[in-house]
This record gives C-alpha cells, sequence and structure tokens, in this order.
C-alpha cells in the first residue's frame, strides 16, 4: 500500500489494526477525525485532491499501455478494437510503445475517420472508425490536450486542434493548428 499523506496518524493506527503482526494495535478504537464536517455543504467528508500513483521516476506505476483508444459496440458492450495511444516520449527511442495520459476526447467524421491528439507526445493521429487502423499522425507544435473541432466551408472539410501543451511535464504552447481533408 503506497504512502498516503493525507492520511491522519489516527486513520493510519485504524488501518494498522487490520495488519496481523501489529496484535497491540487490533484492540484500539478508532475515534474518528477530530476535525468537524464541512458546514458549507453539510457534508460530513472532504476531498485532498487527486493523487497519481507514480513509480519513483514519476511514470504510472502500472505496467503499458498507460493509455489506449477504444471503440465499443454499444449494443453489446464488447470492444471492437483498440489501440495503444501516444508514446511517451522517454520511451520512444526503445520503440517501447507505452501510451500516455489522454487529455481531450476524439471526434469522429461522417466519413468514418477517428481523429484524436489528446497525449503526451504532442502527435495528432486519424484512425479508420471500423478497423482502428492508424492511417495518418502529424507532429503538433505542442501537446493538443483539447478535442479536435471538425467544421466545413464550402465543401471542403478541416480539423483544427489547440496545442497548448503544459500538462504531464510538457511544454506549453499557444497555436491551433487546422488540416484539410482532401
Amino acid at each position: 500500500m503506497p504512502g498516503f499523506k493525507h492520511i491522519s496518524t489516527a486513520e493510519k493506527n485504524a488501518l494498522a489494526t487490520f495488519i496481523p503482526e501489529l496484535k497491540d494495535k487490533k484492540d484500539i478504537a478508532y475515534t474518528g477525525l477530530q476535525q468537524p464536517a464541512d458546514t458549507t455543504r453539510n457534508l460530513p467528508f472532504g476531498s485532498t485532491g487527486y493523487h497519481k500513483f507514480l513509480s519513483k521516476e514519476g511514470y504510472p506505476a502500472i505496467s503499458p499501455p498507460w493509455g489506449t483508444l477504444n471503440a465499443i459496440n454499444l449494443h453489446t458492450g464488447e470492444y471492437v478494437w483498440r489501440d495503444t495511444l501516444g508514446t511517451d516520449p522517454d520511451f520512444a527511442d526503445r520503440g517501447v510503445k507505452t501510451g500516455t495520459e489522454n487529455y481531450g476526447a476524439p471526434v469522429v467524421t461522417a466519413g468514418g475517420l477517428v481523429f484524436i491528439a489528446a497525449t503526451k507526445d504532442a502527435k495528432i493521429r486519424a484512425y479508420h472508425k471500423a478497423t482502428g487502423k492508424l492511417l495518418w499522425e502529424a507532429q503538433l507544435p505542442a501537446a493538443g490536450f483539447a478535442t479536435p473541432a471538425v467544421y466545413s466551408v464550402k465543401g471542403k472539410q478541416y480539423i483544427v486542434i489547440a496545442c497548448g501543451g503544459g500538462k504531464l511535464k510538457t511544454k506549453s504552447g499557444d497555436s491551433y493548428v487546422a488540416f484539410a481533408l482532401p
């Protein structure tokens, strides 16, 4: 079990009662938190925020892939296809397809293309909706942690992505990049 800085001493002692080797802690009564309930919302609990489970090197503390793109049949609930989404730049030279955390959703065109950026490696990708085959990818000036926009002007279709970066220790950016579909 990882260390939790937000757990009070009383809560740690209460958890210790479940460890068989600590028999002397078994009979200690838990008295609960010594802080008042949140009176603003009248809730008897609080939040310490979002804490990621990371390795000592700062990577997700689970085996890759750390990010995937999945197509699910909504009638059956079964996966139609799934692909590892993104590659952590620290592992790219080694040929390890890790996937990355994703911040942003895909869009699907009427022609059956799935566009998504959302990854730490600052790429935008296009997949075939039915098969999941990667059809195209392009490097962005910064990570596109956003959902692409799709629009049409005079019959020509475009994809635009905001390239703000900044999350996951990526460089920040301030550009929008547009691509025209053939």
